[in-house]
């Protein structure tokens, strides 16, 4: 069986990049001509680290909460006179050093959204695009066809690609149910639409698995003007 560096040939043309593109029993098939604007530039690993860090922090939730003296129950009247027990004054048993009191600057709901421009976010996916190609940690398949959902004839068309156990994250063209399924019980197989993948699904795996048009509609997206 051809090795992952085999199977994955690529040839330089002045403006666009031909990439050799399998069938899903691992043999050699067609090819797809892509941009080298998107997987043959040098990465910018800073804008790459800005990229991941706001989409994980866009990914909070932000809803940690925790209740002050004033949202605390009771309270209201003083528990004690002010003078005369010997002990300290005090005015609320929601006092925060009273058991059972209020929080002093606990958490409290707050968005975490962060922004970046177009432009950065479309560099960011193209800078790790780059990186895998070069690193020969992505794959093209023809098509990915699951015929009837079965986990079991998944892993076949895995170990036909030489892919089996391996941390994957699979970009298609787009929603495919019977794949989704097949692949739901395998640990660390990620399915997601090319268009719709994230700087950081890119990264959180050891390899991409393409299918050709989930390759095309990416690479044509990543070079739109607008």
């Amino acid at each position: 069986m051809q090795s992952l560096e085999q199977k994955t040939e690529l040839f330089i043309l002045p403006s666009k990049m031909k990439l050799s593109v399998l069938k899903k029993d691992g043999s050699k098939g067609s090819s797809v001509t892509v941009d080298k604007t998107v997987f043959g530039i040098k990465p910018n690993e800073s804008v790459v680290h800005q990229a991941v860090t706001a989409e994980l922090a866009n990914g909070r939730q932000g809803t940690h909460s925790s209740k002050n003296r004033s949202a605390v129950r009771g309270g209201g009247k003083k528990p004690f006179k002010q003078k005369g027990r010997g002990v300290a004054r005090a005015g609320t048993i929601r006092s925060p050093i009273w058991k059972g009191g209020g929080t002093v600057f606990g958490p409290e709901p707050h968005g975490y959204d962060t922004k970046m421009p177009k432009k950065m976010r479309r560099l960011a996916r193209r800078s790790v695009l780059s990186d895998r190609m070069s690193a020969g940690d992505l794959v093209v398949v023809d098509e990915i066809v699951v015929s009837n959902g079965k986990t079991k004839e998944f892993i076949e068309i895995l170990k036909a690609l030489s892919l089996e156990g391996k941390k994957l994250t699979i970009l298609v063209a787009g929603e495919n149910e019977k794949l989704f399924l097949a692949a739901r019980n395998i640990p660390n197989i990620y399915v997601v639409e090319s268009t719709s993948a994230s700087t950081y699904d890119l990264l959180d795996c050891e390899m991409l698995l393409f299918d050709k048009a989930g390759l095309v509609l990416l690479n044509d997206s990543l070079t739109a003007k607008s």
